[in-house]
């Protein structure tokens, strides 16, 4: 028999505090001796870590830490600690007797006699494993958000330099004489280089969640359907493609083409990961998030989600990869053979459509994303409306407001458009371009960056429609800004030339911006 329970005083004791502790069923109570068996068992520690008092009692309380831990003696130290200093409170992973692991709580506190003799320790655990997991999905979530709003600055400012960068080339290359075929090699490689340097900050972008989307209502399954077997044709043969849909699974707001780029960079992923081939599967399915769910996965909110899973069988992934999967410029793949943006692409699209991605892996057995997307009660967008192409050149009379304030991107801008043949007025801020539109009331076209200094181009939007309903409006910005507390709802829907754009891009803009009726 142990030496703590041989003791009569501390038996009394014991005794005392059973009647109060048995009703505890959040915290494992229990006592144990001056070599650590386990002497008495409370209610609590059987709902926590799965034993009765009849199992464990007379077993050694190092049972319940990780064999890692065991290995690194903290049983031991726990004990020790408490026997020296009075007390020992420390956290870590603990096994259940399923061989599940939980975040384990944990305060052992030293039982000594009136002549001050170790009789043993009393222990207490909690089990923090749902707020553990809270906390490290915030933690997470604000890496993310920090990096993003570190690569939105980025990428909006390289936007900036490969407009002009674009543009000049491109008038460059409009300008040299067809038999300086050395030269125009050289732009047409300046060129290519500029714009794989556009896609790749558009990637940025994605991630940084400021990227221009055009949601609209779409069937998930059916736009699946049609996506699964283009994507049939370009995989490997010894790579075999399974499709399950839930029927219910509905419509979602999304960007259909971003999604559709979204699963492709899965798509390749999961080959790469497959080299000697396997199975893809693309599945649906619904998921209903409820509010106390919401606290479990605070980054969805309640309400019924599609949910779209991409599950290959192949190499799968370490924990240390899976944490690190979804930053930027983050690969495992050799040198040269992927740029690290394919996930973080991902992440960013899916977050800004209001949904959350989440990937699940283990080394040799495959990996599987789930796609959360919010569920619409819309029906599908049947596509756009019959356009009206703008090739027609506009007249003389027509007069164009520019208002950037980046010197290089707003003289390229006007010089284009005067090349054109357009009228142009520029402005480097919204204050100055109010001040002109009051002068000159022969303005036809607003054409500004949304990321002024001071008041923003929303806000210098939202100002003309009030003040002068008959100007036509056109954004550019090198990313997607929030509308602000101010934007009115109409604000939201004017048309976005998105930074880089070429001549070309901005011309077709500009007729297509300039045949709409006004406003008013």
């Amino acid at each position: 028999m142990s030496d703590l329970a041989a003791s009569p005083g501390l038996e009394d004791s014991g005794r005392q505090l059973a009647r109060l502790i048995d009703g505890v069923r959040d915290c494992a109570i229990y006592m144990i001796d001056r070599t650590g068996y386990v002497v008495t068992w409370n209610p609590g520690a059987e709902r926590i870590k799965g034993y009765t008092a009849k199992e464990i009692v007379g077993r050694h309380f190092s049972d319940f830490y990780t064999p890692e831990d065991r290995r690194a003696e903290l049983p031991a130290h726990a004990l020790s600690t408490a026997e020296r200093t009075g007390k020992f409170e420390g956290e870590g992973w603990r096994v259940r007797k399923d061989g599940t692991r939980f975040w384990a709580s944990v305060l052992v506190d030293a039982l000594q006699s009136p002549a001050g003799e170790l009789l043993g320790f009393a222990k207490i655990t909690r089990d923090m494993t749902a707020p553990r997991l809270m906390q490290e999905q915030l933690n997470q979530a604000q890496k993310m958000e920090a990096i993003g709003q570190l690569t939105g600055g980025v990428a909006h400012d390289f936007n900036n330099l490969l407009t002009v960068i674009l543009g000049n080339l491109d008038s460059l290359s409009l300008e040299l004489p067809p038999e300086r075929i050395r030269w125009r090699r050289r732009v047409d490689h300046a060129l290519r280089a500029a714009q794989r340097a556009a896609t790749l900050t558009q990637q940025l972008l994605a991630f940084a969640r400021r990227q221009p989307l055009k949601p609209k209502p779409v069937e998930i399954n059916h736009l699946l359907a049609g996506w699964t077997e283009m994507i049939r044709r370009t995989l490997p043969e010894k790579v075999h493609i399974r499709r399950l849909q839930d029927d219910a699974a509905g419509i979602a707001e999304v960007d259909a083409n971003q999604l559709e780029n979204a699963l492709l960079n899965l798509v390749v992923n999961a080959r790469d990961a497959m080299p000697d081939g396997g199975t893809l599967t693309i599945e649906t399915a619904t998921s209903s998030v409820t509010e106390d769910d919401a606290h479990l996965l605070p980054e969805l909110k309640p309400g019924t989600y599609i949910l779209i899973c991409v599950t290959d069988t192949g190499t799968g992934m370490s924990p240390e990869v899976v944490e690190r999967a979804f930053d930027p410029f983050f690969t495992t793949k050799m040198l040269g053979q992927g740029t690290g943006l394919g996930l973080s692409q991902v992440f960013g699209f899916v977050k800004q459509s209001g949904g959350h991605v989440k990937i699940y892996s283990r080394p040799g057995q495959g990996t599987t994303i789930k796609i959360y997307l919010p569920q619409s009660a819309t029906t599908e967008d049947q596509g756009p409306a019959t356009l009206v192409a703008a090739t027609a050149k506009p007249t003389r009379d027509e007069t164009i407001l520019v208002v950037e304030d980046n010197d290089a991107v707003r003289s390229f801008t006007t010089d284009t458009l005067r090349e054109f043949g357009l009228n142009v007025i520029e402005a480097s801020d919204a204050s100055e371009a109010l001040k002109i539109l009051e002068r000159n009331r022969r303005i036809d076209l607003l054409f500004t960056d949304i990321g002024l200094p001071g008041l923003n181009g929303r806000e210098l939007a939202a100002a003309v429609q009030r003040q002068y309903p008959k100007v036509r409006l056109l954004f550019t910005s090198g990313y997607a800004q929030m509308p602000s507390s101010t934007s009115t709802h109409a604000s939201m829907d004017i048309a976005l030339l998105s930074k880089p754009f070429t001549r070309t891009e901005l011309y077709e803009q500009i007729c297509h911006s300039l045949s709409d009726p006004p406003r008013a």
